[in-house]
């Protein structure tokens, strides 16, 4: 199995970031192409991330562009930006503005990418990757032949309980990995009466896009490369109020990964009842793992060495002694947020632009995640089992 241990292994890709540090620039220029909600997201993770982690990069909100001229000025003013751009093109190619986070719609990512690793500019880029498998392909080869710092914001795996997941399955605790069973499940469009909006047109914006991509990432985080998958994926609400839906409700698959492990994972934004449901079990030869996104501060543990009477999941609440979570709080039990798996997501941004050593995952990371979601699509068309490796 694949080291997976910790943000501070070397996730090399064969490429090696050219952003040279010097000894007194500890300031570096900061640009989000979007102000939504995940651009906020991200300006208030940089705008905080120097405090948290002491990090040796101290992030300057440099420049904000967004749809339009006021849109720009308005999330400028509201998140403490510099300046503001009239379009991304202006952002990217302003020489103050040293590494770019790029939280806009799918269909931009590519170009945006493009332009940044031309001038060798460090990226962050919000999932999915690219609107397709060939626009991902595009960005690998821009990010590597580039040699600049890249890295995808699969925000999610990096709560405290579930780095801490990741450390106990490195460390052999659970023993060898059998079975993985993972959803990402929602239900913000389960009442078919919620009306037709940019979520139901495009496949990047539909299930498969959208929440899938988070639990293959856990998948390969937690367990390791698929080899093989068959997938079901359907539009249960065709048309609703304002349009006809072009993309996905929902959408399971089963899996074998290269380990042998037997896997299954599950996603739907039509889940009743689902608010967050990025949920795992991992079934392994020594012990087993439980985690629920619901109740992120927690992680259950069951081990095989303990005592037949006492022998049960126990629940690890998140403290100061797992990954990450000291720098925001002191407290055992205490907790972390959203927001905070967004500023460790920063921090891992600046620690490879600063060290010049890829930090997981980077992009060609996010393209085995799209590749997986690409094998789906085309294992539920041809109702057959797919080869990872061989999907288009």
């Amino acid at each position: 199995m694949r080291n997976i241990l910790s943000n501070d292994t070397n996730f090399a890709t064969g490429c090696k970031p050219n952003f040279k540090m010097g000894p007194i620039m500890r300031e570096i220029g900061v640009g989000i192409v979007g102000g939504g909600y995940m651009g906020k997201a991200h300006a208030v993770a940089m705008a905080a991330v120097g405090a948290v982690f002491d990090t040796a990069l101290r992030p300057r909100l440099e420049m904000v562009s967004a749809g339009s001229p006021d849109s720009a000025e308005r999330y400028r003013a509201a998140y403490g930006f510099n300046r503001a751009a009239s379009d991304w093109q202006e952002l990217v190619a302003d020489a103050k503005v040293e590494a770019i986070v790029i939280a806009s719609p799918q269909s931009t990512h590519r170009a945006i990418a493009e332009a940044a690793f031309a001038l060798g500019k460090p990226v962050l880029c919000e999932k999915p990757m690219g609107a397709s498998l060939e626009d991902s392909r595009a960005m690998v080869e821009a990010a590597e032949k580039s040699g600049a710092a890249n890295m995808v914001g699969f925000n999610y795996i990096r709560t405290p309980a579930s780095q801490f997941a990741r450390k106990l399955i490195a460390e052999g605790e659970i023993g060898e990995i059998t079975w993985f069973r993972g959803e990402h499940t929602e239900d913000f469009l389960a009442d078919p009466e919620t009306s037709a909006s940019w979520r139901t047109k495009g496949r990047a914006n539909g299930t498969m896009g959208d929440l899938a991509p988070h639990m293959i990432n856990a998948a390969l985080a937690l367990v390791g490369p698929v080899k093989t998958l068959i997938a079901d994926i359907e539009t249960v609400h065709a048309t609703r109020p304002g349009g006809t839906v072009s993309n996905d409700d929902q959408g399971q698959l089963m899996c074998r990964f290269e380990n042998g492990a037997m896997g299954s994972m599950h996603f739907s934004r039509i889940a009743t009842g689902r608010k967050m449901g990025y949920a795992y079990e991992i079934t392994g030869t020594k012990g087993a793992i439980r985690f629920d996104q619901e109740d992120q501060n927690a992680l259950w543990l069951y081990r095989m060495d303990e005592p037949e009477a006492v022998r049960g999941f126990r629940k690890i609440l998140a403290g100061p002694a797992h990954p990450d979570f000291l720098p925001f709080c002191q407290g055992p039990g205490h907790g972390t947020g959203y927001q905070d798996q967004i500023t460790i997501e920063a921090r891992d941004f600046l620690r490879a632009i600063e060290t010049g050593t890829p930090v997981w995952p980077t992009f060609r990371d996010g393209l085995e995640v799209n590749e997986i979601v690409a094998a789906a699509f085309a294992s539920s068309r041809s109702r057959s089992w797919q080869t990872l490796g061989t999907s288009a």
